[in-house]
């Protein structure tokens, strides 16, 4: 009798565990987040990082360590520990070691680290007071270049103890500039640094020569977010000297990358066509100075370099394809681009090995989580590496799939529609409109349960139909797509964002009078031009949002993000509303 009460005792606790499990914010929270991959020379080891979210006492942060696995799935450790997190890993080009940043120890700051693959405790390689921004290997492995601020002049910190640092707005830069660590070389035990650059410019980007000669880099004249166009490239002696410009051009010109023989370095431009909507084309320039060219453009006409091919015939780049981020081929002959990967969720975080054979990559869909995959790049095979969120819950998830709709002027527009869990197709569902930021950003196919802003299988869960459209203006759809908001904020998009909800009322699937807005930056933007149009939403949630374009310019620290005539345009669109 007691094993019946006990056993009947059991099936309770495991109907009610399957009743009452369901997606919450407070379960989507802890959705750890896989974010870089960094694969070694040869492919048999792929660095990556994991994000695990801290909520104890006073902590409400996310520790980032780092981890490694072998290309055949066999091995899978994490090497770094602690409560200081630990980014960027890079593998040395011999192989050896495992290069990364953090602010452990007692400098506060990031610092370059490094471990030794056959064992043994982490090294700290520099000791600098203003931290390590960026870091990368020489190509002999006996050196790393590394980005660091401006520290402060003694007059500066004499002002501050005597409490006259007042703080002028634009005015004393502390620029970032190039330096070069010995990992043979010590004085009084600390390894030797060496200052490359110096000057009134601030380095954003740069890369070693081949025969570790040179480092090439980009540089903008301040650090403030609004001097991207001003963003030159020049280069180097990799022991100090005179630098030398390579690319003087109006607009952004940025992430110089050497081929792997030493002939060519590649980069990225808006060839002087200064739109903060984002135009990026690779272009080559000979090592030694020249004529630049101009590869083939890509779908969006807004890729970012990732490497070169191991025969310095190809630049791989990446871009948003639609509801996808895809990984391309840029042949420098002029050929088109060439895809890497399919059109099937979001490739990222991609490395590539020196020796040619080997992609590392996170992959992820609306229904799989992230997780690090190797492929060999001969024939795309992708081989699932991890299973980071083994531990996270597995709830039934509201499905998600792309639409299409025509918006009112003809145009299509597509977007990810995500039922509720357990949807059933004769009922009509409350809808929540989400509104992406940018606004030439995009929703794509990311995993559905993670933590957000907004989560989404929170709201599926709760018996919400979810739009995520692409309206005009959002990239991944071409550049005429994405400039076709311009001068137009408010009313072009909003008519496909209309249409998109119309859409799923005519379906059927959502009912007209139980209508939900929301959005981040942008979105929030729109959501707040959504509710001065309309009244056929019952809730809105502003994120973020600029509710007055005209004092935004004029307070923001980006104010060429609106040029003048757009809020002149905007003044007399509103007076014939």
């Amino acid at each position: 009798m007691k094993l019946k009460i006990k056993a009947i005792f059991v099936l309770v606790l495991f109907i009610s565990s399957v009743v009452f499990a369901q997606w919450t914010p407070d379960v989507m929270i802890k959705f750890k987040r896989v974010e870089q991959t960094a694969i070694s020379p040869d492919g048999n080891l792929i660095a990556y990082t994991v994000s695990v979210p801290i909520m104890e006492g006073e902590k409400s942060e996310y520790l980032r360590h780092i981890w490694v696995v072998s290309s055949d799935g066999k091995m899978n450790y994490q090497f770094t520990f602690g409560e200081k997190s630990c980014t960027a890993p890079a593998f040395s080009p011999d192989g050896k070691y495992l290069a990364f940043l953090s602010a452990r120890g007692s400098y506060g700051k990031n610092q370059i680290w490094l471990l030794r693959l056959t064992g043994g405790e982490a090294e700290q390689i520099t000791k600098v007071k203003t931290g390590v921004i960026s870091f990368k290997w020489s190509p002999d492995s006996r050196k790393i270049a590394f980005t660091s601020i401006d520290p402060e002049t003694e007059e500066e910190m004499r002002a501050k103890k005597e409490k006259l640092d007042m703080i002028v707005v634009d005015k004393n830069f502390k620029y970032a500039h190039i330096y070069v660590v010995s990992l043979d070389e010590k004085e009084k035990g600390e390894y030797k640094v060496k200052r490359i650059t110096k000057g009134d410019f601030h380095v954003t980007s740069f890369d070693w020569s081949p025969d570790g000669k040179y480092i090439v880099f980009s540089h903008q004249v301040n650090p403030t977010a609004d001097a991207w166009t001003t963003s030159d490239i020049s280069i180097v002696p990799s022991d100090s000297g005179e630098v030398k410009p390579l690319i003087k051009w109006n607009g952004s010109d940025s992430n110089p990358r050497f081929s792997p023989d030493g002939k060519w370095i590649a980069f990225e431009s808006d060839g002087g066509m200064i739109k903060w909507a984002g135009l990026r084309y690779v272009y080559i320039i000979p090592s030694s100075g020249g004529e630049a060219k101009r590869l083939a453009p890509t779908y969006d006409e807004n890729c970012m370099i990732i490497d070169w091919s191991a025969d310095s015939k190809a630049v791989y780049v990446s871009e948003a394809y639609r509801t996808t981020w895809r990984v391309y081929a840029l042949p420098i002959d002029g050929g088109k681009p060439r895809a890497l990967t399919p059109d099937n969720g979001n490739y990222t975080g991609v490395s590539f090995s020196k020796n040619g054979k080997a992609m590392a990559f996170i992959y992820q869909n609306s229904e799989t989580p992230p997780d690090v995959y190797v492929t060999n790049l001969k024939k795309f095979e992708p081989k699932k590496l991890t299973d980071v969120n083994s531990d996270f819950p597995k709830y039934p998830l509201g499905k998600t799939e792309v639409i299409t709709w025509r918006s009112k002027d003809g145009l299509e527009i597509e977007g990810l529609v995500t039922y509720p869990v357990n949807f059933e197709r004769e009922r009509k569902y409350p809808l929540v409109l989400l509104v992406h930021g940018g606004p030439a950003g995009v929703f794509t196919q990311s995993y559905t349960a993670a933590g957000a802003v907004y989560p989404i299988q929170a709201f599926a869960q709760e018996g919400y139909v979810v739009l995520r459209p692409n309206p005009r203006g959002s990239r991944g759809y071409g550049k005429d797509f994405r400039f076709a908001n311009y001068e137009d904020w408010g009313f072009g998009d909003y008519e496909d964002l209309m249409s998109g909800v119309d859409k799923l009322i005519e379906m059927g699937i959502v009912h007209p009078e139980s209508l939900c807005v929301a959005g981040w930056s942008y979105g929030g933007y729109m959501t707040s031009f959504i509710v001065t149009k309309t009244k056929r939403f019952k809730a809105a949630s502003v994120g973020a949002g600029v509710t007055n374009l005209i004092s935004f310019t004029g307070t923001a620290d980006i104010p060429s993000f609106l040029p003048i005539i757009s809020e002149v345009n905007f003044g007399i669109r509103l007076m014939f509303i």
